[in-house]
């Protein structure tokens, strides 16, 4: 008995690394066709959904994430490639309010308060792709994000028939993005089973 259950956590164990390997080969092959380094050869688009993060890092210092998404967020507005910004994100508290700070942020780079729209429901990536679209009824879009994540929003966003394509944010520094980088690799397989599964509800916490 001991060795069926010791082969058992084995198979269980092989099975989720394959899957998880699976998964990302899956989501990048399916997806990376739809990202765009070269602004001058971006399409143009209705809309941008920015997706949020932390404006500081654990340390209290400024987060890379955010300030590059947001200078790619500015960027593409001022070249006139969207006609307005989505910022979704994370407002649990009157002390953590991601969208309030993409929006303060992107209006000292120049983009007008009146091209800004927020979501501070956006607790997680497949909720913020899924609100943009049922919830703001924007189906033409831009995704902001790094590389590394535009992947999962992409092929988040196509699962909803969305018509979307991804402009990314300059990366950070290696030292600065392996745990994020490992993170993404799980939240790759997550998400597939949090679209394909049954019985999983909109209003769950997701990676």
């Amino acid at each position: 008995m001991i060795k069926f259950f010791i082969r058992l956590g084995l198979f269980v164990v092989i099975a989720a690394i394959v899957f998880a390997l699976f998964s990302n080969v899956f989501i990048i092959s399916q997806t990376s066709d739809y990202i765009y380094a070269n602004i001058d050869s971006i399409p143009e688009k209705e809309i941008a959904l920015v997706l949020g993060t932390s404006k500081r890092n654990v340390k209290g210092e400024a987060n890379s994430f955010f300030d590059n998404r947001m200078e790619a967020a500015a960027k593409l507005f001022h070249k006139g490639k969207v006609k307005g910004l989505l910022l979704s994100g994370d407002n649990r508290t009157r002390y953590y309010d991601e969208p309030s700070d993409m929006k303060k942020a992107l209006m000292l780079k120049g983009v007008p308060e009146s091209a800004i729209s927020i979501d501070t429901a956006g607790l997680s990536t497949i909720e913020s792709v899924y609100r943009c679209k049922e919830l703001f009824k924007h189906e033409d879009v831009t995704i902001i994000t790094q590389q590394f994540h535009a992947y999962r929003a992409l092929y988040i966003s196509r699962h909803y028939d969305m018509d979307a394509i991804a402009f990314p944010a300059e990366e950070v520094p290696v030292y600065s993005s392996t745990k994020v980088t490992i993170r993404e690799f799980f939240a790759r397989p997550k998400a597939l089973l949090d679209l394909y599964l049954p019985n999983k509800l909109m209003g769950i916490t997701q990676l």
